[in-house]
């Protein structure tokens, strides 16, 4: 923690900044037009802020001084001003609506890509980063990533505004231009000061609100577990402990803002209004200084410092968006992704044949929780895994599903290498049925065809009724296009085991993995789910991790795990023959049933 927390204090060097800036830019490529004309427009307001004070500059020295403002030359001058405001505001308008449009088709664009990606990552990713900062990664992140888009462009036009003042003043009067430029080097200072500081006030920033995320993803998602063990007092304790650390870090980030940003440009603009009317009245004791001049002069020193105050204070914003885009490549850069396969289009699964021969995988790629694992599944036969929690079943399961990539060794589907075959095609062709059966929003007919529109509802409906699941759901009110809220909560473990069952079946799977499929569930729910279990088994090789092992002596080949080991195999007859580690088991069940 104490290393984590050295890297969230260090501020991000202007070097790391630039880079991220870099490398964000082709994210905005794609609507780069909405962000060249933000910057177009931009330039051209600036023009514009450079004609209004020279209008009225004219009028006065020219018209209004000598006595020359006749009605006629009032209107022409009115006339042009007003002419320059409208124009001024519909290029205001294009500008903001080209910056913020453009951030807005990004934000959607990265979001995208940001989830595309997630899914492309490998299982070992989402082991080590939890839920709660992926989400916040995902939704905070990227929407200050966004608005760091619009304020680049806010940016730009201040930068242009400040630029054209200048000039505007120094061709005013640019002996009293050059005297204002002696505040520069202060505020070149203070923005030097700011970016440092303050990109370890926000780094630190985006952590905690991450960690906040989190917590907030583990008391939602376990409340169950929280009030069944009356752990309220822990989690709001631990909760109170980072929402106190993410106040803090905002607390932080307000303090250097509202002392560094506005307050000091404001200081900057008094000062220089100060000198500049200062050293107009040592000429106005001295000789003649024209009004409009003086008008003009004093805009434009508006307008220099206004920009000025508007870009320091975005650049709190600013600062937040590097941050959060960092935070956002890291996500894009991140290189754990899935099993590739080498895969052959032709390839098709037929028989449903599994081998392993001498796998060894390990989830770090260091430590083995499988080694040297062989065994061959028939087409048709039905083979079970069993043994101690942690001796590998799970783990058999994940090398087979393409979850993990193995270290060593080869996984062959109908004699061919398991990674010669499309994704797609082992996806279909391999049906897996969890412990914990996870249903979407939506209705039971889109929970069973998993919003595959190709499946019809005849075939949703037949694989409903070959797994005994039409029984409970004809019976539901609105019966196949009844609701489904998060998790299926409001359906029973049966209910929604069932409903998996038809999920797995209605793509006619030639082998089926069965992950403790009844392991949580009473002995009158597993009574309802069994025929259904039985009937998909049917012509269909089955790898099955068993927890009751009641469920498997029926088994054609049983294989116990020992410490990633493949310590005993052969039928239950045969296994208990030997007394080993099976015949142990089966005794230590029966006793407990006993009991």
């Amino acid at each position: 923690m104490a290393a984590r927390q050295s890297v969230w204090a260090r501020s991000m060097p202007v070097k790391e900044q630039l880079t991220v800036i870099r490398r964000l830019l082709p994210y905005a490529k794609p609507f780069k037009w909405f962000f060249i004309a933000a910057i177009v427009f931009s330039g051209l307001i600036s023009v514009v802020n450079i004609y209004l004070p020279r209008v009225l500059q004219t009028f006065i020295d020219h018209y209004l001084k000598t006595g020359h403002a006749t009605v006629p030359v009032m209107w022409y001058f009115a006339g042009l001003y007003f002419f320059g405001m409208v124009v001024r505001a519909l290029m205001q308008f294009v500008q903001n609506f080209s910056s913020t449009m453009g951030a807005e088709y990004m934000l959607e664009n990265v979001r995208r890509q940001m989830f595309a990606k997630l899914h492309r990552m490998g299982m070992r990713y989402f082991d080590q980063v939890p839920g709660g900062s992926i989400l916040s990664r995902l939704t905070n992140d990227t929407m200050s990533f966004s608005n760091f888009w619009a304020l680049f462009n806010t940016l730009f036009t201040a930068f242009f505004a400040v630029i054209s003042s200048f000039v505007a003043m120094y061709l005013t009067d640019a002996q009293i231009a050059l005297w204002l430029l002696i505040f520069m080097p202060f505020l070149a200072v203070t923005i030097w000061y700011y970016q440092r500081y303050s990109s370890r006030v926000y780094r630190r920033m985006r952590e905690r609100l991450s960690e906040l995320n989190t917590k907030l993803s583990e008391a939602i998602t376990g409340i169950s577990v929280i009030q069944q063990f009356r752990q309220e007092h822990r989690i709001n304790g631990e909760f109170d402990h980072t929402n106190d650390a993410y106040f803090k870090t905002r607390q932080a980030m307000i303090r250097t803002n509202s002392l560094l940003l506005s307050p000091l440009i404001d200081l900057f603009y008094a000062l220089g209004t100060v000198m500049v009317l200062g050293i107009f009245g040592v000429r106005g004791l001295n000789g003649y200084v024209a009004a409009g001049v003086v008008y003009a002069f004093i805009t434009y020193l508006n307008n220099f410092y206004n920009p000025m105050t508007s870009m320091m204070d975005n650049l709190s914003d600013f600062q937040d968006g590097v941050v959060a885009g960092s935070r956002v490549l890291r996500v894009m850069d991140d290189p754990t992704i899935a099993p590739t396969q080498h895969a052959d289009p032709t390839a098709k699964i037929t028989r449903g044949k599994i081998e392993f021969r001498h796998v060894t995988f390990a989830y770090d790629g260091q430590h083995p929780v499988l080694k040297d694992v062989s065994f061959v599944a028939e087409p048709g036969q039905t083979v079970a895994l069993v043994g101690q929690t942690g001796s590998g079943k799970t783990s058999t399961i994940n090398v087979l599903m393409r979850f993990y990539e193995f270290q060593s060794g080869e996984v062959l589907i109908d004699d061919r290498d398991i990674r010669e075959y499309p994704a797609e095609e082992l996806r279909q062709k391999m049906g897996l049925v969890l412990q914990e059966p996870f249903m979407f929003y939506g209705d039971i007919n889109s929970n069973i065809r998993m919003f595959n529109d190709q499946i019809s509802d005849e075939q949703v409906q037949a694989a409903a009724r070959f797994v005994k699941a039409d029984d409970f759901i004809n019976d539901l009110p609105e019966n196949y296009q009844s609701r489904v809220i998060e998790r299926g909560a409001s359906y029973s473990s049966g209910q929604r085991q069932l409903i998996s069952f038809a999920r797995t079946i209605v793509t006619d799977p030639k082998i089926l993995i069965l992950d403790e499929a009844t392991a949580n569930v009473d002995t009158e729910t597993e009574e309802m789910i069994q025929t259904g279990l039985d009937r998909i088994q049917e012509n269909r090789t089955t790898i099955a991790i068993a927890h009751r092992l009641s469920t498997i002596q029926n088994a054609d080949l049983i294989l116990v795990l020992n410490q990633g080991q493949i310590v005993e195999r052969g039928s239950n007859d045969e296994l208990l023959q030997q007394h080993g580690y099976y015949y142990d088991m089966i005794q230590l069940q029966n006793s407990a049933h006993v009991d």
